[in-house]
């Protein structure tokens, strides 16, 4: 947590204030009224905010994960108020909202794959993934909806367009370090040696296998379909199984987004 708090805090201090971007969640409201009130510390404002955020969290989301959210939520808003990282001046704003949007994203990322958060916006994303099964960075885009338009209207459209293509990069990569680099594969495979490849998987890679009933549309006949979820990096093992045992075999293989299970699940411990 003190990593990616830290992590997020340079993209903040470095490159979104020196630049009067916007920024998203409960820092980008933090900095729109730091730039109304310049007397207001943002540090101050974001531990403020974070206040009823909290009670909903102690209702909503686990209590370990409220519980170690605390220190997260402190320690991000005194690196607010202390670290100051100063990086090589980028005069193309674009190039600048990409930079922080990626070290935000990572900052947050590993912080939301710890036990806790930093507060605001990183627990109503926890609440809506654990009611609505809707994604991490889909809640940070949707949110920031409110962060742009009050930006655009009180100061600049300009800055509010940089700042959309800040938070489209950040919510690209907090999705890709919580689960993307975890993602899983569900792997379906239809062969008439499916008994002998469903062992083969079992002993050698170490996963489950569900036996499927189905029913060609053509023949008719009946015909055992295997499923099973692995690691991106056995798809390669599996695949050369079904390859070695039956090459006329079909595999079709999806991405997951995300796995609740014992073992194979790729949801962090919240």
């Amino acid at each position: 947590m003190s990593a990616g708090s830290i992590i997020c805090v340079i993209a903040v201090n470095a490159i979104l204030l020196p630049l009067q971007f916007f920024g998203a969640g409960f820092t980008g409201i933090s900095l729109l009224i730091h730039y109304f009130i310049p007397q207001a510390p943002i540090a101050v404002v974001y531990f403020v905010l974070n206040i009823p955020v909290y009670l909903m969290g102690w209702r909503y989301v686990g209590r370990r994960f409220f519980l170690y959210s605390i220190p997260g939520m402190v320690i991000y808003s005194a690196a607010l108020g202390f670290v100051n990282v100063q990086l090589p001046p980028i005069q193309d704003k674009i190039l600048a909202a990409i930079l922080a949007g990626i070290i935000m994203g990572i900052g947050s990322g590993i912080v939301l794959k710890s036990l806790g958060s930093a507060g605001g916006l990183d627990i109503l994303s926890v609440i809506f993934l654990r009611l609505f099964s809707i994604r991490l960075g889909t809640t940070i885009l949707a949110f920031n909806i409110v962060v742009l338009s009050a930006g655009a209207i009180f100061f600049s459209l300009e800055g509010a367009l940089y700042t959309l293509v800040y938070i489209f990069i950040n919510s690209h990569v907090v999705n890709l370090v919580v689960t993307g680099l975890s993602q899983r594969k569900a792997v379906l495979v239809i062969s008439s040696r499916w008994e002998e490849i469903s062992k083969e998987i079992m002993e050698k890679i170490h996963r489950g296998v569900t036996i499927l009933k189905g029913q060609g549309a053509y023949t008719s006949r009946e015909q055992n379909v295997l499923y099973t979820i692995i690691t991106f990096r056995e798809l390669a093992q599996l695949k050369k199984i079904v390859r070695d045992m039956d090459p006329n075999a079909l595999v079709v293989v999806n991405d997951t987004l995300e796995v609740m299970g014992h073992r194979i699940g790729n949801q962090p411990h919240w």
